[in-house]
Formats: structure tokens, C-alpha cells, sequence
């Protein structure tokens, strides 16, 4: 008995000892039933957990209930040992049934460690109130219980963490890893160090998450099962903060692993993430068919409070199918549908206006029916944000599809039920809209945007942890109330001719998605001197328009289709790829494009045609007093940001700045005083880079070379006014800030940018596609070049990254960086030496992000 007991402890810090104990009293009792086979059973079940087989240990569990018949208590802990297991299983319900039959015969501490286990399955049913009481009442009892005492300590904080109670939850993971160190039982901290990522990326600090991932990904390297909790739960939080990419990588490793470890508990949760990522992607189809899969898994395990999230998925991924022109004739222009809102976990966000039919086959009114059948059944299970948001969704479609009767009762439900202020203020410009007052729906929808942004109506120093975590758990829903006003300011835009309003909602929508102020007045007032001229795309739906505005005034126009336009930057994108990549021919002369002649005729055709289309139509370049060869700042909208803007006939030679907004343009900022710091670094793997940052080095008045390495490169952002990096980039499409540049002691991650205090004036990234970015909503581009701007605009500076959107040769980008230096130096701006150098060294392919109107004087 004392060897069954010491393998019950063992178990906690070297499972396999105490697995090779508990088989050894096993053999000495020669397979009898008895008080000591039960425990010595319940020993190899613990290590088998530990050592990530679910299955295993439940069944060992099970024989020893079996073994310990006459003995009450050993009955009872086999069954408190065998709740999680059950759970983890996937099915909670049993095993609170489990803890009921042993909470008759426990007492003293193994009842607290009962309500310990508890807790895991009330957590996995959504009930995260009552798991933290049952901690509660079990850390006050555990002082002596190291492992106990340290998984209460575990599951609280998580509990926590989906009740929103960040700091709490963060504290009680840190409190259990001390715990955990220091009795031994490395494998709780690893745990509780695993779910950290998770509480950080929920209160928004993604740039936190992303380190605590991969520094947990290494402690937990040899835990299959575990890595897969953390990477689901990380996901998890990545889905909420609009990084659908980066989850779906996650998602992608952790499904598999589950599968094989049969963590049947948490496989629906990973599918349903899987699910929504899918839905965020884009990715309809799939996002249907995993949704359903989890609905299956969640409905076998009883999991009933879980199955209308998933059920939700799959209507919204059915609405997103059905093709844009499914309107009837009738209603007025339909909304645009709201994402899930609020602090349900697992909710999903979809835009229903493209896809192909829905593959159910199922009338758009029954779906509407089912949409409303299904916000219903989430307020009946305690998702509130959840269920009225699908409202929401649900009223904008039947406006959609012609059955506006059955939206009014759902907009007035939400009016008068919503919690969250910019979801009644959202109902209520539907409402207006509805109702024909476009007026009133702007104001509306603006004092929505107003209740997230100042939620307390202060107007003192903006708080950077609470507007992190508003960031997340706002921002779809708010973005979806900004782009309805978008879509009804263009609608007035039609009536009246009012061009302002339409930029100040564009640009309203775009501070929202940035987590910035929302701007006071747009326009107002005539541009400040040295400006120019302001380029600013909007679409809806398929339509895309301009707003052109100058020192002259302010103009609307339509342009056309926003996918023709996409897919023709598709093009001009692959033929400059050829090009780069020695497709073409070298010793073809140039024409007057600098692209080669006859081999790009096809490149040179798509520019000339995309830019009759964008910028040389009526209104666009002329009409807003801007003088000819004047800078211009292009604010574009989706795919467009990855566009070589430069390369268009319309805008050759002249300085050019794409931005991811329009506050640069608005309030231009003076240059740095006296003479700025320039730091140079050479990566490997480039034949040229060592003597491009020698080049760098030389070009400027106070400039150095500085090492490769990422210590010195995020040292280097806190000091240089200029950083030249000449390294090897790597665009990661499906999770852009998964992006990197290649060091000499490995890569410098995008999400390893937003840890820094400070990011230089100007960046240049010259080598690569370094430029590329995907842009999941208007105001903000994920990618290298993007987490350099954000950084700069977190601090409240302007900043500018000059890089490529295409591959650039190597000799080519040093002919192109010495020009582009020697006019820094002399006192360009970046966008004019960009504009210069890339018209006297015919190297196509790099553009100027961000404000590149302020001159360097770095000579």
C-alpha cells in the first residue's frame, strides 16, 4: 500500500517511475482485486494522463472502481481522479455526474480536490462562474497540497480569462506556475506558462501573446496533447483579434495532434475555431463543413450550451454563399451584416454580400428563419453578445432578401435588449435607414462609434491597456458600424454630391480598425500647404469608388469593379515577379516605361489600362487643384495595398505615398531636427548586402553600420531616425504577421515589431517582397512594412517603410538604393527619392508606405 501511495504522488513529478511502481504492486498483488490493486491502478491512470493517454487512463480508472468494491473512499478518489479524464473525453456532464456519486464519500481535503476537478468540467460546459467558486473554496483548503493547490490555481485563471477578468486570471497563471516550480511538478507550470499567450492575446496585447507562445511552444515541445490545448486556446484568441491566418497555422497542427491523443473534449472547440477562421478567411465552404463536424462532436458529448455557436458558424457561412445580387427589387439596398458581437467565445464574423449559392439549397427564407431561431437559442444559453449580433445579421438579411417586415421586430429586440451601447446605436441607424433618414442613421451610427471609443465619455490621456482590449472584443462590431455608415454616406453621396461626408466615414472606419481616435472634422478646411493631392478608395460591395481631394476641393467618383481591379494587380504583380526572377529577357532595351520592351508589353498594357480606370478618368487627378507632377498620398482599399502605385502612367516620376489612412496627408509633420541617426545592416544570403549598407553608411552625415542579429535590430529601433535593412524578406500570406526578415541568428518575426517602444522615421526594406501585405479590413495592412507603421502610429508618430512588393534583384535594388540615398542626403523626401531614383534606374517594384512627404536632410 505505501508503494501504490508513493506511485499516486509520483505520478504528478515522473510519471513513467511512478507507471513502472504501479505495475510493480500490481504484479505483487497477482492481479487481485483489493483495496491496494485500486489505488496502484489509479497510479498508472494519473501517469498515463500525465504522459498524454486519455484513454488509457480512463481506463484504468475504470478498473479501479472496479478493484476497490468495500472500500468506499478509494471508490470515491478513483471517480474524482476519473471527472477530468471523462471530460477531457469528451463528455463534462458525466463526469459531474462522477464527482455527485464521490462527494458522498470524501471529505476534508479530498472534497476540495474534488471541487479542483470539477471545475475542468464545468469550464469545458461554459459554466465559468461556478468552476471559479469551486476553486475558490478548494485553494483555501490546499495550503499542503502542491499539485492541488496549483491546478485550482490553473483552472481558475482560465475560468477567469473567458469571464473577461484578465488581470485576475494573468495573476492566478503566474501564482500557480511559482507553485508548481517549486514543488517539482514541472508539467502544471508548463500549463499554466501554455495558457498565458491566450490571456494576453484576449486582453489584446498580441505583440505579448506571440512571445508567450513561442517561448511555451518550446517547454512544451514533447506534450503532443498539450501543445495542441495551448495552440487551440491561442487560436482561440486570434480569431477574436482579427489574425484569422495566423489561427488557421495554429488550428492546422493542433486538429491532428488532438485527434491522435483523443482530447475528444477539446477537438469540437479546435474544429469550430478552425471554423470561424475559415469564415473570416473568406472560406465559406469550409468553414460549413468544419462547423458541422463540431456540431456533431459538440451534440454527441451533450455539450448543449456550445451547439448554437456552432450552429451560428454554419448559417453565416450558408449567408455568405449566396451571391450578392440575391436582393429584392423592392427593398432598399440592404445594410451592411454585422459580425458576432460581445464576450461569447467562439463567435464568428462574416460578410454575406459575395460567394456562390448556398450549397444547402435551403430558401433565403427559412434561412432567415433559422437566423433568428438560432440568436434566440444564444441568449437561451447565455451568449448574449452572440445572439444580438446574429440578430443584427438576421434583420439585415431579410432587408436583403426583400422581407423587411421581419426586420423590424429583430432591430426593435435589439434596441431594447443589447447591453453593449454601440450595438443598440446600430439597431437604431438600421432603423433610421429603414426608415428613409440617412441623416439621422449617420448621426446614429456615429454615436455608436462614439459610445466604444469614449465609453465613459472621458476625454482624458487615452488608456493603452483598455484600448487594447477594446480593440479586441469591440472591433468587428464596431468596423461593421463604421462600414454602415460608409454604405449609407455613399448612398446620400448619390443624392446630394456630398463627397466629404463619404471620406469622412472612410476615414472614420479606418481610425476604428486602428484602435485610433476617430477624426473630429475631415476636410474642413483646405489642406495645409505641401500636401497635395489625397487619393482615397472606398468600395462597396463590388463597387469601387475614389475620393479625390485637394487644395480645391473634394470629389466622388465611381470607378468600376473592385475585383476587376484586383484581379489586374494580379497580373502586373506576376509579370513583374518574372521579371525579377529572370523570365524575361535581360538584354531587351527598356522602353519608356523602364520595364523591357517586348517582353513586358502585357505588364505595360495592364498598368496603362488599371490606371485609365483608377486615376485618369474625370475628377480623379485634375479636379482637385493639385498641381501637375505634385505629390500624392493613395489611401487604397483590400488587395489594392499590394498594387505597385508608383509604376502608373499617371503617377510616374511623381512622389507617391501609399497609406493606410489619411492622417499623414491631413496634418504633415515636420522632419526631424538636426542631423538624423542612420543605422545599416547586411543580412545573409545576399551577394550585394554587405556593400549596400556600406553604401547606406556613407551616404549620410551620422550613420553606421550596425550586426544582423535581432538583439541589435530592436536596440537599433529604439535609437535610429533611419534604418536601412538589406536582409532577405519572407511574406507569410496565410498569417502575415507571421512574416520575417532573415537574420544571422534567425528571424525577426512581424509580431516581434509591436514590442517596440519606438520605430525609426524611415525603414527600408530593400530586398524582397518585403512591401507585400493582406489587408482583412480597410485601415490596416498585416505584414512587415504594417507592423512598423502601427508601431510608429501606437506612439503617436508618423512613419514611413519604403520597400517592395515584387522580388527585387539584388544588384538592381543597390543601383536603386545608392540613387535612392544620395537624394535623402540632399534633402528629398523618401517619396520623392523613391520617385527619382526608380525613374533615372528603371528598377520597378518598391513603394513608399506611410507619411513619405517628410524630407530627410541627412548630409
Amino acid at each position: 500500500m505505501d508503494r501504490a501511495e508513493t506511485a499516486v504522488r509520483l505520478s504528478a513529478t515522473d510519471p513513467r517511475l511512478a507507471l513502472a511502481e504501479a505495475r510493480a504492486v500490481l504484479d505483487l498483488t497477482a492481479g487481485a482485486c483489493g483495496e491496494t490493486a485500486s489505488v496502484a491502478l489509479r497510479a498508472a491512470a494519473l501517469a498515463a494522463r500525465e504522459l498524454g493517454d486519455l484513454e488509457l487512463a480512463g481506463e484504468r480508472l475504470e478498473e479501479a472502481i472496479a478493484a476497490g468494491r468495500g472500500f468506499p473512499r478509494r471508490v470515491a478518489q478513483a471517480r474524482m481522479s476519473l471527472v477530468t479524464v471523462r471530460a477531457q473525453l469528451g463528455d463534462p456532464e458525466g463526469g459531474l455526474h462522477l464527482a455527485d456519486l464521490a462527494e458522498r464519500d470524501l471529505g476534508g481535503a479530498d472534497l476540495a480536490r474534488l471541487g479542483v476537478q470539477r471545475s475542468v468540467a464545468l469550464i469545458l460546459l461554459g459554466r465559468h462562474e461556478e468552476a471559479v467558486r469551486h476553486c475558490d473554496r478548494a485553494i483555501g483548503l490546499l495550503d499542503d497540497d502542491s499539485r492541488f493547490r496549483a491546478g485550482g490555481l490553473l483552472n481558475r485563471g482560465l475560468a477567469r480569462t473567458y469571464l473577461e477578468q484578465y488581470g485576475e486570471a494573468e495573476a492566478d497563471l503566474a501564482e500557480c506556475a511559482r507553485v508548481a516550480r517549486s514543488a517539482g511538478h514541472d508539467h502544471v507550470a508548463m500549463l499554466a506558462e501554455g495558457n498565458l499567450p491566450f490571456v494576453a492575446a484576449r486582453r489584446g496585447d498580441i505583440a505579448a501573446a506571440f512571445a508567450r507562445y513561442r517561448a511555451a511552444e518550446t517547454t512544451l515541445f514533447g506534450f503532443p496533447e498539450r501543445l495542441a490545448a495551448m495552440r487551440t486556446d491561442f487560436a482561440e484568441a486570434l480569431v477574436a483579434a482579427r489574425l484569422p491566418g495566423e489561427a488557421r497555422t495554429l488550428l492546422e497542427q493542433a486538429v491532428p495532434e488532438l485527434v491522435a491523443a483523443g482530447a475528444q473534449a477539446a477537438l469540437p472547440g479546435a474544429r469550430l475555431l478552425l471554423a470561424q477562421a475559415a469564415l473570416l478567411a473568406g472560406d465559406a465552404p469550409l468553414a460549413e463543413t468544419t462547423a458541422r463536424t463540431a456540431l456533431a462532436e459538440l451534440d454527441a458529448q451533450g455539450r448543449t450550451a456550445w451547439l448554437p455557436l456552432a450552429r451560428e458558424v454554419v448559417l453565416r457561412a450558408r449567408l455568405a454563399e449566396i451571391p450578392a445580387s440575391t436582393t429584392a427589387h423592392d427593398a432598399p439596398a440592404s445594410p451592411s451584416t454585422p459580425s458576432a458581437a460581445g464576450s461569447g467565445a467562439g463567435e464568428a464574423a462574416a460578410h454575406p454580400s459575395s460567394g456562390t449559392a448556398g450549397r444547402s439549397g435551403a430558401p433565403c427564407g427559412d434561412l432567415v428563419t433559422d437566423l433568428i431561431a438560432c440568436a434566440d437559442d444564444l441568449a437561451a444559453c447565455g451568449w448574449s453578445g452572440a445572439s444580438t449580433a446574429l440578430r443584427l445579421t438576421a434583420a439585415a438579411a431579410a432587408v436583403r432578401l426583400g422581407a423587411i417586415t421581419r426586420a423590424r421586430p429583430q432591430l426593435d429586440r435589439v434596441a431594447a435588449t443589447a447591453v453593449r451601447p454601440l450595438v443598440r446605436w446600430h439597431a437604431a441607424a438600421m432603423r433610421h435607414r429603414l426608415d428613409g433618414n440617412l441623416d439621422q442613421a449617420l448621426v446614429a451610427a456615429a454615436r455608436g462609434i462614439e459610445a466604444v471609443q469614449a465609453p465613459n465619455g472621458d476625454a482624458g490621456p487615452r488608456d493603452v491597456a483598455r484600448d487594447a482590449e477594446l480593440r479586441v472584443h469591440a472591433a468587428r462590431p464596431a468596423e461593421d458600424l463604421a462600414a454602415f455608415g460608409l454604405e449609407i454616406a455613399l448612398d446620400r453621396a448619390r443624392r446630394t454630391g456630398d463627397a466629404r461626408t463619404v471620406l469622412e466615414w472612410a476615414e472614420r472606419w479606418r481610425a476604428v480598425v486602428r484602435g485610433a481616435p476617430a477624426p473630429t472634422s475631415v476636410l474642413h478646411d483646405v489642406p495645409p500647404a505641401g500636401s497635395g493631392l489625397l487619393v482615397e478608395l472606398v468600395r462597396r460591395g463590388d463597387d469601387l469608388f475614389a475620393v479625390t481631394a485637394g487644395p480645391g476641393g473634394c470629389v466622388l467618383r465611381m470607378l468600376g469593379s473592385y475585383q476587376a481591379a484586383v484581379e489586374s494587380t494580379v497580373r502586373i504583380r506576376y509579370g513583374l515577379r518574372r521579371r525579377a526572377l529572370l523570365d524575361t529577357r535581360r538584354d531587351t532595351p527598356c522602353d519608356s516605361d523602364g520595364l523591357p520592351g517586348a517582353a513586358d508589353e502585357a505588364v505595360a498594357h495592364e498598368l496603362s489600362a488599371l490606371d485609365r480606370v483608377l486615376l485618369s478618368g474625370p475628377g480623379t487627378l485634375t479636379s482637385a487643384g493639385s498641381p501637375p507632377g505634385g505629390p500624392v498620398t493613395v489611401v487604397p482599399t483590400g488587395a489594392l495595398c499590394t498594387l505597385p502605385w508608383p509604376l502608373l502612367p499617371s503617377l510616374r516620376g511623381r512622389p507617391v505615398s501609399v497609406a493606410a489612412d489619411a492622417a499623414a496627408w491631413l496634418a504633415p509633420r515636420p522632419g526631424p531636427a538636426g542631423a538624423p541617426l542612420v543605422l545599416s545592416l547586411a543580412g545573409p544570403g545576399l551577394d550585394h548586402a554587405a556593400a549596400e549598407a556600406d553604401m547606406v553608411a556613407a551616404a549620410h552625415g551620422r550613420a553606421r553600420r550596425i550586426g544582423a542579429t535581432r538583439a541589435e535590430v530592436l536596440r537599433a529601433l529604439g535609437r535610429a531616425d533611419v534604418l536601412h535593412v538589406a536582409a532577405h524578406g519572407m511574406f507569410s500570406p496565410r498569417g502575415p504577421m507571421l512574416s520575417q526578415i532573415t537574420l544571422d541568428d534567425g528571424p525577426l518575426m512581424a509580431y516581434d515589431l509591436l514590442t517596440a517602444r519606438r520605430i525609426p522615421r524611415l525603414v527600408v526594406l530593400s530586398a524582397c517582397d518585403a512591401g507585400m501585405a493582406h489587408a482583412p479590413v480597410d485601415g490596416v495592412a498585416l505584414g512587415l512594412a504594417g507592423a512598423f507603421l502601427d508601431g510608429a502610429a501606437r506612439n503617436g508618430d508618423a512613419a514611413c517603410v519604403v520597400a517592395g512588393v515584387v522580388p527585387v534583384r539584388d544588384d538592381e535594388a543597390l543601383n536603386l538604393m545608392t540613387l535612392f540615398h544620395t537624394l535623402l542626403a540632399e534633402g528629398r523626401s523618401p517619396a520623392e527619392a523613391l520617385a527619382q531614383a526608380s525613374e533615372k534606374t528603371a528598377v520597378p517594384g518598391f513603394v513608399c508606405f506611410g507619411a513619405g512627404g517628410t524630407p530627410f536632410a541627412t548630409g
